[in-house]
């Protein structure tokens, strides 16, 4: 799968790259260390691409936050493209930073509303993966930007500070009701249209109120929504993304 050769490379590139100590000479990669590292990675279950992301310093977000969920939809053909694209990756990488906003968030959640958890559906997506939505999506190239963020400029999903998420209903076994599903690309999906589609009838306010309580803790945690995608969250601004962190590639 063309994914799959995206994430091979990239881990073969950063687990073999060597570094110049200043003076002409070399300094080789640690071979015992590293082999010692990835064979530790390989019997927890770790992929070739959790280890890539590892070595990049994000962070497993099921690791640090107790009952979270977490359905990778673009590692199932239950997505907008109805392709994966993140081959074995089971879970959700966020820089360290934004998983402590999110684990901010649940408890937050679970603190008024115990039968309720946050079940996340995108964290981290590589630029690679980023190029593949893209160069599958069919539609024009002027519109493309509306469903998938053009690869040279990058989403924040890029850099690991946004987030896709919606609650999760543990006594019912289900996702509350949020008037529409994730990835659906129309009004009744914007935040920005809800009294709108509420006056249409196309959402309900019942399920208004579902994502206010998403936006609430969300923004009480210190993440930002965005006008077109009630799960859509991100830490940080662009500018401060940038200044902070790395693209993951």
């Amino acid at each position: 799968m063309k994914n799959i050769f995206y994430f091979l490379t990239l881990s073969v590139l950063t687990l073999g790259c060597a570094s110049d100590k200043g003076d002409g000479s070399v300094i080789e990669p640690e071979a015992e260390t590293s082999k010692d590292s990835l064979e530790v990675s390989r019997a927890v279950g770790l992929t070739e691409l959790e280890e890539t992301l590892k070595s990049q310093g994000l962070v497993n977000i099921e690791e640090g936050i107790p009952g979270l969920k977490v359905e990778l939809m673009y590692s199932t053909t239950n997505n907008f493209f109805e392709q994966d694209v993140y081959g074995d990756l089971t879970h959700a990488y966020l820089q360290p930073e934004v998983a402590d906003r999110l684990k901010k968030a649940q408890e937050m959640l679970q603190s008024e509303y115990p039968n309720l958890t946050l079940l996340v559906y995108d964290g981290v997506r590589p630029l690679s993966v980023q190029q593949i939505l893209w160069d599958n999506l069919e539609k024009p190239d002027s519109i493309k930007p509306l469903y998938v963020a053009d690869p040279k400029v990058g989403s924040l999903h890029n850099f690991g500070v946004a987030v896709d998420l919606t609650i999760y209903d543990v006594e019912a076994g289900r996702p509350i009701d949020m008037g529409t599903d994730y990835d659906f690309f129309g009004y009744e999906a914007y935040p920005d249209r809800e009294l709108e589609m509420m006056a249409e009838g196309k959402i309900t306010r019942a399920q208004v109120a579902n994502r206010e309580i998403l936006r609430k803790v969300m923004k009480a945690s210190g993440f930002t929504g965005i006008g077109s995608e009630w799960w859509h969250f991100n830490a940080f601004s662009r500018q401060e993304a940038g200044e902070k962190f790395e693209i993951v590639k």
